[in-house]
């Protein structure tokens, strides 16, 4: 079979087939287009024709692709990036600049850097967007690599050659609790004095305060599993405390009035990185942004030091 030759495809039906294929729905891949969706539906049929495939089959879920548009997709996103990468290539002017980035981030970075990046991005350059989304459930090497991702902060991820990415802080961890009068640091038998929670979304292991406990003869009650969007509220009225890495229990405890002890040893430390595609390296948007999102990092390292502090008066 002849293979399309790319000089006899309108390549404004590739933006039609890229947009069908991200919303599943035709008349909303028109919205997005600006157009209306009899065009759509017309650039659609005269692809299929070209491509001499379906592409997209109606179903109670929406337009679902058919395995040559799955194969079509990948090379498609990552083709229209790289033409809107090179139209936007000039000066960047944050004043002025329009541009929507999606960013995910992990539980700890979504709860202690969502307000400080939202605040430096609007302040220098009111009229971009971002989208912040919880990495949790995203497949995001797939997503950077298609273009749905300009960024992932988080847990650092296992090194690939098209990717880049760099640390931009690490934390170690701390409990978090509504215990007045508590001291700075937990001895061991405050430690184990009121039973704990373990956080099921934050994804980090904390049994390493069992093996510390162990090697002294002494254990803690893990009582109860709650999501890191519920602790705070379930800490405002029992007691309990809760091990989670320190950037993420200062930013609960400077909103709610709970309280951060250090534990009675060193515990291990979680590096946070930035992760992004390398053919965004150049691009001078993405460029901006990135040294934003560092700079917030590093102000809100001076931040969290006097929150700590004041997380750490006796009341």
């Amino acid at each position: 079979m002849d293979h399309p030759n790319i000089a006899t495809i309108d390549l404004n039906l590739l933006r039609v087939f890229d947009s069908i294929y991200r919303e599943g729905n035709i008349l909303r891949a028109a919205e997005r287009l600006g157009m209306s969706q009899p065009a759509a539906s017309h650039a659609l049929a005269r692809l299929r024709h070209a491509l001499k495939d379906d592409l997209f089959v109606r179903s109670a879920r929406g337009m679902l692709p058919t395995a040559r548009a799955e194969q079509l997709a990948g090379p498609v996103r990552q083709a229209l990036s790289c033409l809107e990468l090179g139209l936007q290539s000039g000066p960047f002017d944050p004043t002025t600049a329009t541009q929507r980035f999606t960013i995910a981030l992990d539980n700890a970075s979504a709860v202690s850097l969502s307000a400080p990046i939202l605040a430096a991005v609007s302040a220098a350059a009111p009229l971009l967007r971002l989208d912040l989304r919880p990495s949790g459930t995203l497949d995001i090497d797939r997503m950077i690599d298609e273009a749905d991702l300009d960024l992932f902060i988080g847990k650092a991820r296992p090194q690939l050659e098209r990717f880049a990415s760099e640390e931009l802080f690490s934390d170690d961890f701390a409990v978090l609790h509504r215990t007045r009068e508590a001291p700075e640091t937990l001895t061991p038998e405050a430690l184990t004095a009121l039973p704990h929670l373990h956080l099921s979304s934050a994804g980090d292991d904390t049994e390493f305060v069992d093996r510390w406990l162990g090697e002294r003869g002494a254990r803690r009650e893990v009582r109860h599993s709650v999501p890191l969007l519920g602790c705070e509220a379930v800490l405002e009225r029992q007691d309990f405390y809760i091990v989670m890495r320190r950037r993420m229990a200062l930013a609960l405890c400077n909103r709610t009035g709970l309280s951060v002890s250090d534990l009675p040893f060193p515990s291990p430390r979680i590096v946070t990185c930035l992760r992004w595609h390398r053919r965004l390296d150049a691009q001078p948007a993405h460029q901006w942004l990135r040294r934003t999102i560092r700079s917030v990092c590093t102000s809100n390292q001076s931040t969290n030091t006097a929150a700590e502090t004041a997380c750490k008066i006796i009341v």
